[in-house]
């Protein structure tokens, strides 16, 4: 359904990004899609890179905040721009419901080893430019759910649990990043994913 009518997936994502700032679509991405973009994950191993937390002076490694390894999407490979594009054209038509002003997409891939975790954290401090919308897509099929590395979507007091999302295939969970801070809890099981944001610009 949400492939024939983009319209009628783009509605459901911004009345509910409006209504309670977050939601969850099953495997609203084309099958073909998420097969491509698991097989170039597939072909990064060589090229994945230790994921730090903070920025620029204040950058790090520590594997007590945040365990898993990363590479940053690039058009260029046919899966990955499109991918890139189908963002994009989300990203136009939440403008146009939402004016939320979000002005590009930036993403990238999250592998995280078995007992590996990403303590809980925002991805944007509000009223400071930047990340305004995060998403994440979930590339492990046949996931079991009794491997954990659930996603933890907090209220924005950070104290009580909203939402408790398994990584399973093709899933797709988007979030206001100022509203909710959020952890990845261990799982007995490689876990794979494509993290992103669409970006406001600087006022």
């Amino acid at each position: 359904m949400t492939h024939a009518c983009p319209d009628l997936l783009y509605d459901t994502i911004a009345d509910a990004l409006a209504d309670q700032g977050y939601l969850v679509l099953e495997n609203p991405l084309p099958a073909d899609l998420l097969a491509g973009l698991l097989l170039n994950l597939q072909q990064q191993e060589t090229t994945l890179s230790r994921a730090g937390v903070g920025r620029q002076g204040d950058y790090q490694l520590d594997n007590r905040i945040r365990g898993d390894a990363i590479q940053w999407l690039e058009p260029g490979v046919p899966a990955v721009t499109e991918f890139l594009s189908w963002m994009d054209k989300l990203r136009e038509a939440i403008n146009q419901r939402l004016f939320l002003g979000l002005f590009d997409y930036e993403s990238h891939y999250a592998v995280y080893e078995p007992g590996a975790f990403y303590q809980k954290h925002r991805d944007a401090f509000r009223g400071k430019p930047g990340r305004k919308l995060s998403t994440v897509l979930y590339l492990n099929p046949d996931w079991d759910t009794n491997n954990g590395g659930e996603l933890v979507l907090y209220d924005e007091a950070g104290e009580n649990e909203l939402l408790r999302i398994a990584p399973e295939y093709g899933r797709l969970v988007l979030f206001l990043s100022e509203d909710f801070p959020h952890e990845v809890l261990p799982a007995g099981a490689r876990r794979q994913s494509i993290a992103g944001w669409f970006r406001i610009k600087p006022l």
